[in-house]
């Protein structure tokens, strides 16, 4: 009796430890994800404490404003969200295509030793930094693009909508500032979307396959129904990057801050204008400045929300819920 006492009693003990330790645990998580809120909510109230000043003095001007003239005490944002969604956008759609089909490439169809060597690869590009891949657009893709890029104006030079959207180029412009940029997301969205593709259970590729369909087939109504989620994941962090980018953008989009349909035509974007003037701006101008953070980053959380709504209607459609 005395011994069934004794390990009743230490049982009861080890219960205690393990109940302490998992409170610890949660509470310590909990601290974590405080402290990244805390950090995140301090730098958006600092920011609008600087911005304040153009928000109040300029009111919807600022917002609603097509014109940024600094010097002529201008400050319409418009033009400066319009580049840096049209960059962002032709960025994510070229590097996404490709970026998942990297990721199947390694994950559904090349050997080991191969998709070792893609992997390196594509690691090795996320490690270069963004003045190299800016200097390298200016110096040696601007020479190509601008050829290339007048050849096509040419050609639709004579249909009504399209010679309004690919017009004539100096060679830098939207188009060539979202190439470099799809160019520097790719390894993000190539990276995120071959881990989720990994997760995708190994039985469920067999299943598809054994059922009679085919290594396409299978890779669409089984991986990537399977990875919708984490793929918006990854695209996101990718056009998070693309959005936020500013030397490379800054060396390739022209600084031309107005809004034009041309996607061959020069433009600016709200880093690359943050990045070209804060260190000499002042007063109103210098408010402006961070009030374009501000809104950088209440674009992107907008962004953010939509994606996941639009992924949660479709995982229940999927579902069939």
């Amino acid at each position: 009796m005395t011994d069934i006492a004794s390990t009743s009693d230490s049982l009861l003990s080890a219960g205690g430890s393990h109940a302490r330790a998992d409170r610890i645990f949660r509470l310590g998580a909990l601290a974590s994800g405080l402290v990244v809120l805390i950090i995140l909510g301090l730098i958006v109230v600092s920011t609008s404490i600087d911005a304040w000043p153009a928000f109040s003095e300029l009111g919807t001007d600022y917002f609603f404003g097509t014109t940024w003239s600094p010097s002529e005490g201008l400050f319409g944002i418009l033009p400066l969200v319009f580049g840096t969604i049209v960059v962002s956008a032709i960025a994510t759609v070229l590097a996404v295509p490709v970026s998942v089909g990297i990721a199947l490439f390694v994950t559904e169809v090349s050997t080991k030793r191969v998709g070792s060597a893609v992997n390196l690869t594509v690691d090795l590009l996320a490690a270069v930094p963004s003045v190299v891949f800016g200097l390298w657009g200016f110096y040696q893709l601007v020479p190509v693009f601008q050829p290339v890029l007048n050849s096509i104006a040419g050609l639709v030079s004579g249909i009504p909508v399209l010679r309004s959207i690919f017009g004539q180029s100096s060679g830098v412009g939207f188009m060539t500032a979202g190439t470099v940029l799809a160019l520097m997301i790719t390894p993000i969205v190539t990276s995120v979307s071959r881990e989720v593709f990994m997760t995708v259970p190994h039985n469920d590729r067999l299943g598809a396959l054994a059922l009679g369909a085919t290594r396409w087939e299978m890779i669409t109504g089984v991986v990537l129904p399977h990875s919708s989620a984490g793929l918006t994941g990854a695209v996101l962090l990718g056009l998070g990057r693309a959005m936020g980018e500013t030397v490379a953008v800054a060396l390739l989009i022209g600084a031309s801050p107005h809004i034009s349909a041309n996607l061959f035509g020069r433009g600016e974007a709200m880093p690359s204008q943050i990045f070209r003037s804060l260190s000499e701006a002042s007063g109103t101008f210098r408010a402006s400045l961070f009030g374009l953070g501000v809104c950088l980053f209440f674009i992107t959380v907008l962004i953010n929300m939509v994606a996941r709504r639009v992924v949660a209607v479709a995982d229940r459609r999927l579902k069939g819920a």
